[in-house]
């Protein structure tokens, strides 16, 4: 067995693991105590000093930090506290008449202990939401939230600290190299929100102790909007997901396939409401977040130099401000496919249009591409939705709208391939942190004495009955 004791965080998963079945072995109300508490750290104790840490990490305004962070986690507590008696009940299923004399269950045990890595650009709620699983699921974990947001991981060091024992949450603060050290170690599980690129890395060390991974990663998601769309409602919606967040979520519109016919309209239309939501500059908008750091402002003005370079047009934005890591709402045409807005995940506020003739060109360009998180459609063509749908793959797909289905707990929420492995949200974050046991008890002899050993000439005959009707 391999000798981990020389890790930094040995002791902290030893103490995780040596108590995962006095954790796991907890009832479903003892479980809901434990929400209820996280619930009121959110909601009241820590609520503004999370609204302040994250104003002074990016300048996100209140009512995003209310509406992306403290709400999308609440909510996630009130429908697991609904759902967790039934989630955890042994679940009858039925039992073939060859097993007669036998019942079935599945038991949803946890699976021990868990390494969630959260990422910077919603950085309460991608490490809070998972936590909320976990924990309903009844495992012990350690956190390891963004060094790029370190006001707010502050604050959620000292929530962990207030709100569980140490033998099971943890929260463990540090660069890159930490995340390195922790992936070391034989999780029974990891839930890691980022990009692709690193979570390729997540999976590589997850593979060395055979660990269950769940990745959410990201991807160009496009956006298609065809000639029977609504412009103006349809681009309130374009230009909100686009700079939601100053455009950092994964699942924000990447970029624009419009229709050639409709162009110049979305383009206008896209002006003018920029224009009501974040005023003539948007640097004085109390609406308006910032670019995370100086590294991801310095990528994104590179992604905007490399598009003029080669020729692209700037129909709206393009101002900037390094003092503040501010970007302005920007919008761009004529990209040419090799340039660097149309190959790499942007993540921030600028949004690319590609238009398209037919809708069989709108899908083979999606399909050139890696599988995206998600894809978003604007028609009031039935077949032309429709078809989207039936053509292409994405984790996820929003008609007429954009990012909302993350908001449904209803849905599972994960990405396919590129963009992610395995789902989360409600029931099925519940599954993923949870070992799905099949149990079978006899209880009386059945047919199944029939057929054991010495075989003869009437067993033989009962086997191809058995095959032949059962």
């Amino acid at each position: 067995m391999e000798d981990y004791s020389k890790n930094t965080y040995f002791s902290t998963f030893k103490r995780l693991k040596d108590n995962q079945f006095k954790v796991g072995n907890t009832t479903y109300k003892e479980r809901i105590t434990k929400l209820n508490a996280l619930k009121r750290a959110l909601d009241i104790t820590y609520k503004n000093k999370l609204r302040e840490a994250l104003y002074a990490d990016f300048k996100k305004p209140y009512i995003e930090t209310d509406i992306t962070e403290l709400y999308l986690v609440i909510k996630e507590i009130k429908y697991a506290k609904a759902n967790l008696k039934a989630w955890t009940k042994k679940q009858q299923v039925d039992t073939p008449i060859t097993l007669f004399g036998t019942s079935s269950w599945v038991k949803y045990e946890p699976k021990g202990v868990c390494l969630i890595i959260a990422p910077w650009n919603y950085p309460i709620n991608l490490t809070f939401g998972p936590l909320v699983s976990a924990i309903a699921a009844g495992n012990t974990v350690i956190l390891k939230p963004s060094e790029m947001t370190p006001n707010t991981s502050k604050v959620m060091a000292d929530i962990v600290k207030d709100v569980f024992n140490e033998d099971e949450v943890v929260l463990v603060e540090g660069e890159v190299e930490t995340s390195k050290e922790l992936l070391k170690l034989p999780f029974n599980h990891i839930f890691f929100t980022g990009s692709p690129q690193v979570g390729k890395i997540v999976m590589n060390a997850a593979a060395k102790h055979l660990t269950s991974v769940t990745l959410e990663l990201g991807g160009k998601s496009p956006t298609i909007v065809d000639k029977s769309a609504n412009i103006k409602e349809s681009i309130k919606k374009i230009v909100w997901g686009k700079h939601l967040n100053n455009g950092q979520t994964c699942i924000a519109p990447d970029y624009a396939l419009v229709h050639e016919s409709i162009l110049q309209e979305f383009i206008k239309v896209y002006k003018a409401q920029v224009l009501n939501y974040y005023t003539e500059d948007a640097s004085t908008s109390n609406s308006y977040s910032r670019v995370v750091n100086e590294r991801h402002y310095n990528r994104l003005i590179n992604h905007i130099e490399n598009a003029k370079n080669q020729g692209a047009t700037i129909e709206l934005g393009g101002s900037c401000n390094a003092k503040d890591n501010y970007i302005e709402p920007t919008l761009i045409t004529n990209l040419k496919e090799e340039s660097s807005l149309m190959q790499d995940e942007i993540f921030g506020p600028i949004l690319p249009i590609k238009t398209y003739k037919t809708i069989d060109e709108a899908v083979a360009y999606v399909n050139s591409k890696e599988k995206p998180l998600a894809l978003y459609i604007y028609s009031n063509n039935k077949k032309n939705t429709n078809y989207i749908i039936n053509n292409t793959r994405a984790g996820s797909t929003c008609i007429n709208s954009n990012a909302i289905q993350y908001s449904n707990h209803y849905l599972p929420f994960g990405g396919s391939n590129n963009s992610g492995i395995g789902k989360a949200h409600g029931f099925f974050g519940f599954q993923e942190f949870s070992n799905m046991r099949s149990v079978l008890k006899r209880h009386v002899k059945g047919p199944v004495y029939l057929l054991l050993p010495p075989y003869n000439n009437f067993k033989q005959k009962l086997t191809d009955l058995t095959i032949k009707w059962f």
